[in-house]
């Protein structure tokens, strides 16, 4: 039974941000270097600035009052905190605070001093916090408690001065009516009236009003508030220390490389995820090869005991094997996008094992006329060996038909190779009814033919031969792929009649193995020491063919018997 492929659901929120998670953490220069900034950022204000010290005094401020402790009197009355806290900031404070510390020989300036000062209310209360901070913890206490000081005394002349108005208020009103009550009592012996007598008591009882309030202005506690907590000098600096800022330049650099991480992101041409590749190539994700450094330059994975990168190749074989489109022709065209070929070659050449430890006939044919190489890389594995009569004419002893060779897979059986040469006309060579014959041998039952193309960008050849072999399979770097060029990949599988049957990811290789690939096909072109002919560096194959144990038999939909 086969099951349907399920497509991937573009509103599915969680997978978008563990993709563009993914995605974000592909650029991982980026990201360190934004931490190493931002801890050299960090690291540098830490080192760089001069320490400094706050020193903190509290002082509570209360309203005159003639009685504190009679029932119902207010501790708030009359008192604006926000205008206290402006006024505790004010110059009148400063140039008094500069004045008393120039007594003590801290000669400094007004507008300097408040310069250093924070005033802040805790919420609730009638408490004025002043923060003070210096270049030196005895300087900073100094300074703060001067400045406490500096408006106790400020609000206390300011209570004594609106106290003394009034006072003086009182009094401009009492003196005429003193003035008034003598000039009547000097009437008193003269005249008896009772209008006159009462016109004097009238004025006692007004002198005696204004000389009680004028006592009730006298008794006022007019103490502007309290020092509840004196600046003492600091022992540690004030400010974040060397691990906060350390901490939070970690931070912030991290921030700084996951924008420009985001920023690289949005300008990357390259496929940014499966979901991406599948949408512009049109085909499924076949598999991902992995990593395996034990392989070296050796093509055959298969047969190698424990390989992660065999059993990858396995899955791919089985998971064409049982797709429709596959299975009804048996034909598979490998090839790259662009560039190198080697990854292409590796799978065409393990996918050919993988199908014959299957029990299937298996013919791989290198199509790439242009630089032939799969007969030098596999080595000894290959055996030549004379071609059926079917297979060409007797006069035909050219490309393709001119020569096949027996690849031995240990512990899986063999498979059929038809090495590609150079040719003087590749396009002829491609579309010859050699090629057609070679090809129409998939016909066969049980039989499967591979062809090896070069690069579909670089060259027409993968598309001369897709009208023959309609199934293809795009083996890629997702990191140097790009969205353009598998849009552009189905555009023309399309046009030419074929199919894309997939994609096979394969790991990103070093520079240094990209330049020793390109240094060794140049080498092979120009048919130096490590050419075609000489297979004295030529890869061994290894293992013993017990260590690998074939797979079962899969019969193909399909296939004729």
């Amino acid at each position: 039974m086969t099951h349907q492929i399920r497509p991937l659901d573009d509103q599915d929120e969680p997978a978008l941000l563990r993709d563009q998670f993914r995605q974000l953490l592909r650029y991982r220069l980026l990201l360190a270097g934004g931490v190493v900034v931002g801890l050299i950022g960090g690291g540098f204000l830490a080192l760089s600035g001069d320490d400094t010290y706050t020193a903190t005094g509290e002082v509570q401020v209360r309203s005159a009052t003639a009685d504190p402790f009679a029932t119902g009197a207010s501790a708030d009355k009359g008192i604006n905190i926000g205008s206290e806290r402006q006024t505790a900031v004010s110059d009148t404070v400063g140039d008094l605070a500069a004045g008393a510390l120039l007594k003590t020989g801290d000669d400094v300036t007004a507008r300097k001093l408040l310069a250093g000062l924070q005033v802040t209310n805790p919420p609730n209360t009638l408490t004025l916090r002043f923060s003070y901070t210096g270049a030196a913890p005895e300087q900073a206490r100094s300074r703060a408690e001067a400045l406490a000081n500096a408006y106790l005394a400020h609000r206390k002349a300011r209570t004594q001065e609106s106290l003394d108005n009034m006072a003086n208020g009182y009094r401009a009103q009492l003196e005429p009516l003193e003035e008034k009550r003598d000039l009547l009592e000097e009437r008193t012996g003269v005249d008896a009236a009772d209008d006159v007598s009462s016109a004097r008591a009238n004025i006692i009882v007004s002198i005696s009003e204004l000389s009680r309030k004028i006592s009730e202005l006298k008794a006022l506690d007019i103490t502007p508030g309290y020092l509840n907590k004196k600046p003492v000098a600091p022992t540690e600096p004030a400010g974040a220390g060397l691990p906060l800022l350390l901490g939070l330049g970690a931070v912030v650099g991290l921030a700084l490389g996951l924008l420009l991480s985001w920023v690289r992101l949005v300008f990357d041409p390259a496929v940014r995820s499966p979901r991406e590749l599948v949408r512009s190539l049109g085909g499924p994700l076949l598999g991902t090869l992995p990593r395996e450094r034990a392989a070296g330059d050796t093509l055959l994975a298969i047969g190698r005991s424990g390989s992660r990168l065999a059993e990858e190749y396995r899955a791919v074989a089985f998971r064409l094997a049982y797709d429709p489109s596959f299975a009804e022709r048996r034909r598979l065209l490998v090839t790259a996008p662009r560039g190198d070929n080697r990854e292409a070659a590796a799978a065409a050449v393990n996918l050919a094992a993988a199908f014959a430890e299957m029990g299937r006939d298996v013919l791989l044919v290198e199509a790439d006329l242009r630089t032939p190489s799969l007969a030098h890389d596999l080595g000894r594995a290959a055996h030549e060996v004379r071609p059926p009569r079917w297979a060409a004419d007797e006069s035909d002893r050219g490309w393709p038909a001119g020569g096949r060779s027996n690849v031995d897979v240990p512990g899986s059986g063999a498979f059929a190779l038809v090495a590609g040469v150079t040719a003087d006309n590749v396009p002829r060579a491609l579309t010859s009814a050699s090629v057609g014959r070679i090809v129409a041998e998939a016909d066969r039952p049980g039989a499967v033919v591979i062809v090896l193309a070069p690069p579909v960008l670089s060259y027409a050849d993968a598309v001369a031969l897709v009208d023959r072999v309609e199934g293809v399979m795009i083996v890629c770097d997702p990191r140097e792929v790009h969205r353009s060029d598998l849009e552009r990949i189905r555009e023309i599988i399309g046009a030419s009649g074929g199919s894309v049957l997939g994609a096979l990811l394969h790991p990103a290789r070093t520079r240094l193995r990209r330049s020793e690939r390109r240094h060794k096909s140049a080498r092979r072109r120009t048919g130096g020491p490590d050419g075609p002919a000489a297979d004295a560096d030529a890869p061994e194959i290894t293992g013993s063919p017990d260590e690998t144990m074939g797979l079962r038999s899969v019969t193909l939909p399909g296939a004729r018997r």
